[in-house]
């Protein structure tokens, strides 16, 4: 398994429960074939560099975990599928594997 990182980032309006889950299914979408999370930060509220979805801050989360390449795009799809995240980015870390 190799090391990733995701950091997403959810309209700061919404409720604890939709907050909730994302996380929920994000931890589902890693953990159903054998990926491992390491890490989870809750970074709050962070002003926007340019408007997205008419929204000027976005709620960001950073997750630190292990998974298999093939589990990257089931996560992806997840992510993009899902109205409540209004961007996010996978990306490889070959400094923590």
């Amino acid at each position: 398994m190799k090391a990733y990182e995701l950091l997403f980032f959810v309209d700061p309006q919404i409720t604890e429960e939709v907050r909730a889950g994302v996380m929920k299914r994000v931890d589902v979408a890693i953990t159903e074939n054998g990926g491992v999370i390491d890490n989870v930060q809750d970074w709050g509220k962070h002003k926007l560099a340019f408007e997205v979805d008419k929204l000027t801050e976005g709620d960001y989360t950073l997750i630190d975990f292990h998974a298999d390449a093939t589990q990257i795009t089931e996560l992806d799809r997840v992510l993009r599928i899902n109205d409540a995240v209004k961007r996010h980015m996978i990306v490889r870390r070959p400094d923590k594997d």
